[in-house]
């Protein structure tokens, strides 16, 4: 198979109620669980990326321009980092994932490929390291974090696969700018699972 699954920050505070929520990202929640539960056969390998900051300079701010800071999220050990409860609905999520990386402690981070695990290994060398080819990728925000990882892992050499019903954005006109910039990069956008 040499196909991996990155699921990219379906987090609380990406989620409706979190401070940087994402319309629909509940329901993404929900629906990675069941994908998950159905076809976690298909992968070699299943990671998580998480927004995990302790101190990302100026990343934070209290009058954000949503483009290069932010509403204060996604903090270390808080609720607001945490994954979402939906992602439990129907399969044991902990159970299904391999790895967690995390991602934007110091500073900045998109790309679930600008993160390490716990030991320090990167997202590249893990999916190396198991013979990876392919990477299908869903999560939260389909024109940010999911647009980030899915950029680098073309640069990285992987073929990759955007699962598009198991993603949510964050606003129409730059999801859709997102996809096409994709598209343009050999991404290929599934509109159907």
């Amino acid at each position: 198979m040499n196909t991996a699954l990155i699921i990219v920050d379906v987090q609380n505070d990406f989620c409706e109620g979190g401070s940087l929520a994402v319309t629909g990202g509940a329901q993404v929640a929900s629906d990675i669980s069941k994908y998950l539960n159905d076809n976690r056969s298909r992968y070699d390998i299943v990671v998580a990326t998480r927004d995990w900051h302790i101190d990302p300079k100026d990343h934070f701010s209290d009058s954000p321009n949503f483009s290069t800071t932010w509403p204060h999220h996604c903090v270390a050990e808080s609720r607001g980092a945490e994954f979402h409860s939906n992602l439990n609905d129907v399969c044991s999520f902990n159970e299904k994932i391999d790895v967690i990386v995390s991602k934007g402690q110091f500073t900045a981070a998109y790309s679930g490929f600008e993160g390490a695990t716990e030991k320090g290994e990167s997202l590249t060398s893990i999916l190396r390291d198991k013979g990876i080819t392919n990477v299908d990728i869903v999560g939260l925000a389909t024109d940010h974090c999911d647009r980030a990882t899915a950029i680098d892992a073309i640069k990285e050499g992987f073929k990759v696969n955007l699962l598009l019903p198991l993603c949510a954005g964050v606003a129409p006109e730059t999801t859709v700018a997102a996809l096409e910039e994709l598209a343009n990069l050999g991404v290929v956008i599934s509109k159907s699972l």
